[in-house]
């Protein structure tokens, strides 16, 4: 621990992780380090996201839901101070509050939350201006990563560090392996200096494309030619056997737009796909893993809070070649063309391929719940929280309780002593969303005061107790017992309408005060500021 006490603080995310993709939580990928992460500590089984990358983002930074930090949607300006695209300024950072408290404050990887970069080529990219602020310019001392959504992990095409482009080499790169040597550097600088530190390490991996370590891929050759049927269902038995769900859940059916295995004609390229992405996960534990060490080197892994947790839920995106793959490179920077796309001609995880896995296993990543990343339902906004802090957690537990990301950064200002200002460069920022989980987290009972809520694209959801509406864009609401029920498949509207009536008014009246737009006047505006008919066109 540092000479005045307080704790140094690591924040790790990752990116389109599902919440049966870990091996503690059932898995047959191999994740030792985060594993012996969930051993030792603690793990929130009923963390929440907010479904996509730039509002969980959003969210996890401020404390606030993403629509008052001003990501509603994502980077793109869709005409309201809700929906501006970038970190608002009445919404104040983890790094911006904690810098203020003394903290050196340190990020690595991905940012995603400071504007539109969509269909504009890198070298034309205004970066640093007043709607693409860097992580500098919201309290990070140091950054090293990437500030839009994507990137080719061997062929990055925009990579910054600190204030300026950084380049990187043609031949001997991987961005998982980059961000982390870079982390332990800031660590290492932190703990020569006497300084606490926070550190948000926010991994890339395993969003889309599958690109991996050869070494990593063989490692899963194949693993995968029993196929998502099977898969899906060992997750789920695993799950049952070692205790990790509140209760014994009945697993949600394979999703309809996934085939039987059986009926599968591609069976060996399919399973390639799924091998890489286990081979992201597995290099993306080898990170966590050496920042521990690094820790345990440096003398400070007992007095770190390490927080650990996914963005979103699985990602069932399609990426075609005429579609999200038109705005990315293709060509490596060492001058080769990258074929893009899904195409079972190519062995998938190479540097001149660009894949995604696709629905069927991302079902496979969301078991037991249903659908993905972008809904609302279970399998698009649940992911393990694991958090370890030997020195103050030492009995390991797992907690059941609903949370939500908006409830992390009241956590760190409680444990590191932090108070939230009134105020933050001169700019008056709002009252936190989210709620302290350390008396969950030190074994106490606790449950959270407010109700939990969700917006999407429409897509969008209200959470009070053990009940959650929900509703995807232009259906009908949905309303479930988490408790008896958290795979959603018992509907139980029509069967309890003063309850229904009492969630959708809460609905109703959070998403009025958050700036909620109907989807429908959204969504044109989005598609002129993306250009999306040059993506189906």
């Amino acid at each position: 621990m540092n000479d005045d006490g307080r704790p140094n603080v690591v924040l790790i995310l990752v990116d389109d992780m599902g919440f049966a993709d870990l091996g503690f939580m059932g898995s047959e990928i191999r994740t030792p380090n985060i594993d012996a992460m969930a051993r030792g500590g603690v793990v929130l089984s009923a963390m929440y996201n907010c479904a996509r990358c730039c509002p969980t983002r959003a969210s996890l930074l401020t404390g606030l839901y993403p629509h008052r930090a001003g990501i509603g949607h994502m980077g793109a300006d869709l005409g309201t101070p809700a929906y501006q695209g970038f970190l608002r300024n009445d919404a104040g950072t983890i790094a911006e509050i904690l810098r203020l408290e003394g903290y050196r404050t340190l990020m690595s990887g991905k940012w995603h939350v400071g504007g539109d970069f969509m269909a504009r080529e890198a070298d034309s990219w205004r970066v640093g201006d007043l709607d693409h602020p860097t992580p500098r310019q919201r309290g990070f001392d140091r950054f090293y990563g990437i500030i839009d959504g994507v990137t080719h992990f061997f062929s990055p095409h925009f990579i910054m560090e600190d204030d300026s482009r950084a380049e990187v080499s043609p031949s001997d790169y991987y961005f998982t392996d980059a961000i982390t040597d870079k982390a332990i550097g800031m660590m290492e600088e932190s703990v020569a200096d006497d300084k606490p530190f926070f550190l948000y390490l926010a991994h890339a991996a395993p969003h889309w494309p599958l690109h991996a370590h050869e070494e990593d891929i063989a490692r899963y050759e194949g693993a995968y030619l029993s196929g998502w049927d099977a898969v899906r269902t060992a997750r789920h038995e695993e799950m049952l056997a070692r205790g990790v769900l509140q209760h014994k859940w009945d697993i949600s059916p394979r999703d309809e737009g996934a085939p039987a295995w059986s009926d599968v004609k591609l069976a060996e390229w399919e399973a390639s796909r799924m091998a890489v992405y286990a081979a992201m996960i597995d290099r993306m534990d080898q990170s966590v893993g050496r920042v521990l060490a690094a820790l345990e080197r440096l003398g400070q892994h007992d007095d770190t809070l390490v927080l650990f947790l996914s963005d979103n839920g699985g990602c069932a995106e399609f990426m075609a070649e005429d579609g999200w793959a038109k705005f990315m490179p293709d060509i490596h920077n060492d001058g080769r063309r990258i074929a893009m796309g899904n195409r079972p001609s190519l062995r998938p995880g190479g540097p001149l391929t660009y894949m995604s896995y696709d629905l069927p296993w991302a079902n496979v990543s969301n078991a037991p719940f249903r659908l993905f990343k972008h809904w609302v339902h279970e399998g698009g906004i649940s992911t393990p929280l694991v958090v370890q802090w030997p020195s103050r957690i030492p009995k390991p537990h797992i907690a059941h309780a609903p949370c939500h990301v908006v409830d992390i950064l009241p956590t760190i200002l409680d444990v590191t002593g932090s108070a939230y200002p009134s105020e933050i460069g001169g700019h008056e920022i709002q009252p936190l969303d989210g709620e302290s989980l350390w008396p969950l987290l030190a074994g106490r009972d606790w449950s959270r005061e407010q109700p939990i809520y969700w917006e999407h694209e429409g897509n969008c959801a209200v959470r009070h107790g053990n009940f959650k509406l929900v509703r995807k864009f232009d259906a009908p609401w949905e309303l479930y017992d988490m408790e008896k029920d958290r795979t959603e498949l018992d509907d139980l509207i029509g069967r309890n309408e003063p309850l229904t009536r009492k969630l959708v008014r809460e609905y109703e009246g959070w998403a009025e005060s958050a700036g909620v737009l109907d989807w429908n006047i959204a969504l044109p505006r989005l598609m002129k500021a993306w250009r999306m008919d040059d993506i189906h066109g």
